[in-house]
Parts: structure tokens; sequence; C-alpha cells
């Protein structure tokens, strides 16, 4: 029963966090509180509450965490399952890839502190998980959703909306494809591997497991030397010894799925307060205390370390755009209201492409850049950060964006609109436009006359009005670049 219930568990919450992920309609925006729950996430949002509680739930009952709320975890029990489907009985003891462990779960905190967000992006479990998601799965959802819009609007009715979708880049599907054949793989075919040589977030929570109060415990007088419960052990964690030896589980390993003592036909394991037993001095003794203190020494590091259907046409007279737009190359990125710096923003985010599947005005996009790659940018190619939208900050789960309201918002100055002479129509093509100065939200614009030419007007930008949301850009019908683009601020300010 205790298995059955840790299972449909892990299924639900498993389900919830790939709609959390899939729908860009806003339907699920309710569901991020699951989101706020994950280890890493609230480690770095500050919310050292749930920090806690994961770890005291740990210290008691072992890694529960692991086995009903990672996604990846999660993820990876569906590929053991259908490894098992394949080839029953198929796991076996292995020995503690220690030192592997230690040495991931080191770089992941020397990343952290040096502010290195790709490789925490590309390591930890939650945000490699929403990376797949959002990465490969989203666009199906997107064209299947697309699809039964226009069959229902051919059908005379208009329940389901249309979505505008802009398509993640290619080095986005690399890297989500790659991860999940990997993890796949791994898990397919040896269960929780990933989850006990890779994983910080897994090595962190098994040494708390280790000295947890409940756990799987083999009575010695009952057990046969079958083998079952190692061969269906996912965590590779039972080592049942030969006969005259003490079988034993390896605590900082097992995630507490329960196979085992579903498959232990004679009811020799069960899950119940462990009985510690006095230390000894032994051989293993120096290893356990070098253990202890990797633990210890991980946690005081680590201790000190969005919806619119569709965007209406802006552009004067519904001009058809025959040239896409390319991304302006910014001195410094633009990164949204509420990440208050773009120091704060680049230590804080996890790359887990939440906010970029919620934001509906296709202005956030993962980053492709090697110091940030993952991490969302802001780009105006496909629309602007509309002065009403506040999405990504109402759900970012690791307080890199932190939440603003849409007073401050309007008044948070995120970069500055920046006028190119060269590429204005008014200049290249002899053409009067204004379309930056008509769609500027905060006034921050205005046309005057050219000195070159008193008969065209030319945009002339107010620095300290400019928030950078970047309509100027969007609007601009100037191609492939925009006359005017916005540049980034180190830091935010209130104008």
């Amino acid at each position: 029963m205790i298995r059955r219930i840790r299972k449909w568990v892990g299924i639900m919450m498993l389900a919830l966090l790939t709609f959390l992920f899939l729908d860009v309609s806003g339907v699920a925006r309710p569901l991020h509180v699951l989101a706020h729950i994950q280890l890493l996430p609230a480690f770095m949002a500050g919310m050292f509450g749930i920090v806690a509680v994961i770890l005291l739930g740990t210290f008691v009952f072992g890694r529960v965490y692991c086995s009903v709320v990672c996604p990846l975890g999660l993820m990876q029990d569906l590929f053991a399952h259908l490894g098992l489907r394949a080839k029953r009985r198929r796991y076996s003891y292995s020995r503690e890839k220690r030192v592997l462990r230690l040495s991931v779960l080191l770089v992941f905190i020397v990343c952290m502190v040096m502010g290195m967000g790709s490789a925490v992006a590309l390591l930890a479990p939650y945000s490699s998980y929403g990376r797949i998601v959002q990465g490969l799965f989203q666009p199906l959802y997107v064209l299947l959703n697309n699809l039964l819009s226009r069959l229902d609007e051919a059908a005379g009715g208009y329940n389901v909306p249309m979505v505008n979708y802009v398509a993640p880049s290619m080095a986005v599907m690399v890297i989500a494809g790659l991860t999940l054949v990997v993890v796949g793989f791994l898990a397919w075919r040896n269960g929780r591997t990933y989850c006990n040589t890779i994983c910080p977030v897994g090595t962190i929570l098994g040494y708390v497991a280790k000295f947890s109060l409940f756990a799987p415990t083999i009575d010695t007088s009952k057990c046969g030397g079958c083998k079952l419960c190692e061969k269906n052990c996912k965590a590779a964690c039972i080592n049942i010894k030969p006969k005259g030896q003490t079988p034993e589980v390896d605590k900082s390993r097992c995630v507490t799925c329960f196979n085992c003592i579903d498959y232990c036909k004679n009811g020799a394991i069960s899950y119940k307060r462990r009985r510690l037993k006095p230390q000894q001095p032994d051989t293993q003794q120096p290893s356990a205390d070098a253990g202890k203190r990797a633990f210890i020494t991980s946690i005081g590091v680590l201790a000190a370390s969005a919806a619119t259907a569709q965007h209406e046409k802006l552009v004067d007279g519904g001009l058809t755009i025959l040239e896409k737009k390319t991304p302006p190359r910014r001195t410094t990125p633009v990164v949204p209201p509420g990440s208050r710096s773009l120091r704060n923003f680049t230590q804080r985010c996890t790359g887990c492409q939440l906010c970029v599947s919620k934001c509906p005005n296709g202005v956030l996009r993962p980053s492709t850049g090697l110091a940030t790659l993952m991490q969302p940018q802001m780009s105006f190619e496909n629309g602007y950060c509309r002065p009403d939208c506040n999405m990504c900050s109402n759900i970012c789960p690791a307080g890199a964006i932190r939440p603003i309201s849409i007073d401050l918002k309007v008044s948070t100055q995120i970069g500055h609109a920046v006028w190119v002479a060269d590429r204005c129509v008014v200049n290249t093509d002899d053409v009067s436009c204004g379309n930056c100065a008509r769609h500027c939200p905060n006034g921050a614009i205005s046309m005057i006359k050219s000195p070159q030419n008193p008969n065209r007007r030319i945009p002339a930008v107010n620095e300290e009005r400019c928030i950078g949301c970047g309509a100027c850009e969007y609007v601009c019908p100037a191609r492939p670049l925009s006359a005017i683009y916005v540049e980034g601020h180190e830091n935010h300010k209130e104008v």
C-alpha cells in the first residue's frame, strides 16, 4: 500500500509539473506553487523555510523528495519501469561512486558561488526537466492546440484560442534532447544512476538520508537470500551478501521507492525506525567521518553563497513583414523587471525555462552564450514587454525575478532605447515614419526635425523616461536590424 501511495502521488506530481511547462494559455498558472517547493529554486529564492522542511523530511523519512517531488527523478522512474518491463530483475548492487558524487557537487557549488549560471542550469535536476518539456514537448503541444483551434473554428466554434508561438532555438532543442537521451538511457538501463552519481541535489539529500530515522530495514532471520530485492532496486543500493554475512542498504542512495518491500516474498524488509547501533572503531569509520564532513561543508558553502492569444499588428497600415528581424548585439543583456540587476539574475537563475514557456508576449528566450547558457534574456523581434504583464515575476521559483506589481513595473527602468540613424527608414528610404514614438507607452520618444532634411522628422529618445520595454524595437519597420533597439542596464532603477 505504501508503495502504491508513493507511486500515484509521484505520477500526479509529474503530470501537474509537465502541464505547468506545457500550458501556454495561462490555465496552469496556479500550479506554479509546485515549482516553489523544488529544493534548489527554493534555496536560490531565499525560501529557507521550504529548504528546512525538505531537509528535515529527508532526515526523518529518507529521500522521499526524490521519489515524489523531483520531476527529473520521476521521469527516471518512468524510463526505469520501461526497462524493467523489457527485462525483469535486471539490477544488481553497485558500490557508491563517492568521489564522482562529491566532485560534481563541489563543481556545482563553485559554479553557484561564482555565478556561472550555465553550469548550474545543466546540472540542476528541476531545470533539466523544464528544459526537456519546454524545448521538446511544448512545440508539439502548441501544434496540437492550434490544430484543434482550426477544427473548432471550422465547426463554427471559438472555444480553443489560437496560440502565437516562438519555437525554441536549435541550441535549446539539442541540449534538451541530449539531456533526455542520456538521463533516459541511464534510467532505462540501470535505474537511478543519474540521481546517485551526477545530481547535486541527490548527493546533498543522500548525505542527510544516510542518518534518516526511518529507512528500509532487512530482518536477517527472515531473509532467504533470494536477492529479489537487490534485483529490483533501481538505486542499486541493496547488497545481499553471502550466507552468514549481514545484508545492508546504502541509505544515502535509497530513494524510498519501496520496491524492495513489495518484491520481498518472505516479509524480511520493512520500513521502520532504525535502531542506531553504538559506533565502534573499524576500518569504515574514517570514510563515514569524511562523508559527514563533506556534507556539512557543502551545506555551509551553499548557505553562504507569461496571456495574450495573439499579438495585434502594430505596424501602421498592416504592412506584411517580408523579412524577419535579426536580434541586435547588445552590450548589456536585457533582463525582466523584478530582476533588480543583471548580477542578481545571472546568479540566481537556474535556467528552468518556466518563465520562457509562460511569457505571453514571446519576449523571453534562452541565451546561447557560454556564460549564461539557457538563462532567459529579453529580445523584441516577436513582441515587447507589455506594461500590464508581470507573469514572469509571479512564477519564477528561484528568486531571479522577484514579484513586482504592475504599478512598479511601469516605472522600473531595465534599459533604454538607442536610435541608429544609418538604419532608420526616414534616412535610408526618405519616408515619414514615427512608429517608435506613436507606440512608446511612456512617451519617452519624440519626433524632431532632421538636421539633414527639414521635411522629415527623426526620433529623439529621452533616456530618463524610457523603461526599456522594447515596444519601439518591436514596431520599427527597418529590416533585418531595427533602427532603434534596447540596451540593457546592469542595475535596474525607478524612473
